[in-house]
């Protein structure tokens, strides 16, 4: 069997814990930042991970991860 080729534009968004789930960062912390308020910014800096929902096509994305 040849190799699988891992997505790298997943790779770069996602990192595997030591459970196994994926960590991912949010989003809306790039612009248009005036109007967030200061607790909302704080909060969008914390790594979440991801939902059951997506889990299986994050692990279809990074083969070897």
């Amino acid at each position: 069997m040849p190799k699988i080729k891992t997505r790298r534009a997943a790779a770069k968004r996602f990192t595997v814990t030591g459970s196994g789930e994926f960590k991912r960062n949010k989003a809306f912390k790039s612009h248009i930042l005036e109007k967030k308020s200061p607790k909302r910014k704080r909060n969008l800096r914390k790594a979440a991970l991801i939902t059951a929902a997506d889990h299986g096509r994050v692990k279809r994305m990074l083969p070897y991860a």
